[in-house]
């Protein structure tokens, strides 16, 4: 069937459209998205105005194209920035109103199990244990496991964004600013480190999201261009050379980096502290970049309910 998935993410709102069925690989055919910054619409702990206005248009759009290229069955959900919001239902009952759209809002720990499903589709059962590290815009999430479903599944209020636009005031940002969000990190992981490292060491380690695919382009993984199939990891000794580096440079010259867009280089040195600190604190010198990441594992999931 043709499958429409939309992601309301807290940096981007994106509709992919995939041909899938049961046992088959998702293959994508259609992708519609706008680096939206919900989490920037947001005034305290509520969506402005301004930023449900701008959701809504975007669902219509979706909607429109869905219809165009023949989506059978679409699949709605929405992550931290809509999940925080205070008004966040009433924000989505609006809109499900207006559109007919119903946006699931997705706990963090779901998060972090549907994209360890991804991950373990992709990679197999001969991968064993594995553990999976995300981060998204407002989280980052942490899931390890032997089977389909992980042992345990960590979401951590550690996304690029949220910190970037916490933490960083100038660019660059200040090397004290940069220090103390450092600390703040390391901190936030190590409370969890325990619930992970119980179950053993991981057999694969496995990095998912856009962050982590640019920090091993700029280290020198493999370009988008050479395919989803193409072998990307990232060690750690390139990483904490490379984090250093970016907290130092402007955010024009970090947009001139292989694989780096203008949008995405100001959240870069948070994203760098994050997959830092992770690495260091779980003890992987290397973690191997998956093309599949939470919209996989939410088309996957949604396929075994209709097909199951």
């Amino acid at each position: 069937m043709r499958l429409g998935v939309l992601d309301v993410g807290s940096n981007t709102v994106h509709l992919l459209v995939v041909d899938a069925h049961r046992g088959a690989r998702p293959l994508p055919a259609f992708s519609h998205k706008e680096e939206m910054r919900l989490a920037a619409h947001l005034e305290g702990d509520r969506l402005t105005a301004e930023g449900e206005a701008r959701l809504t248009a975007f669902v219509r759009d979706a909607l429109r194209i869905a219809e165009d290229k023949g989506v059978e069955n679409l699949v709605a959900f929405a992550t931290s920035a809509v999940r925080e919001a205070g008004n966040g239902t009433e924000v989505l009952a609006r809109l499900r109103a207006s559109t007919g759209v119903d946006i699931q809002v997705l706990p963090g720990p779901e998060e972090a199990r549907l994209t360890f499903l991804a991950v373990r589709r992709w990679f197999g059962w001969s991968s064993g244990r594995l553990l999976v590290v995300d981060i998204g815009g407002g989280s980052l999430e942490i899931a390890t496991g032997i089977d389909e479903a992980p042992d345990v599944a960590i979401s951590l209020p550690l996304g690029v964004g949220r910190l970037t636009r916490d933490w960083f005031e100038s660019d660059p940002p200040s090397a004290e600013r940069v220090r103390e969000l450092r600390r703040h990190v390391r901190a936030e992981i190590a409370r969890h480190v325990g619930e992970v490292s119980r179950y053993g060491r991981p057999d694969h380690a496995v990095a998912t999201s856009k962050t982590f695919r640019q920090l091993a382009r700029i280290a020198g993984a493999p370009p988008s261009s050479d395919g989803p199939l193409a072998r990307r990891e990232l060690r750690h000794s390139d990483l904490t050379e490379w984090a250093d580096k970016l907290a130092r440079m402007p955010v024009a010259e970090r947009a001139g980096l292989p694989g780096v867009s203008e949008r995405r280089a100001p959240l870069l040195p948070a994203g760098a502290v994050v997959a830092d600190a992770a690495m260091d604190l779980f003890g992987l010198r290397v973690l191997e970049v998956c093309p599949w990441a939470l919209r996989e594992g939410v088309i996957l999931r949604r396929l075994d309910m209709i097909t199951g």
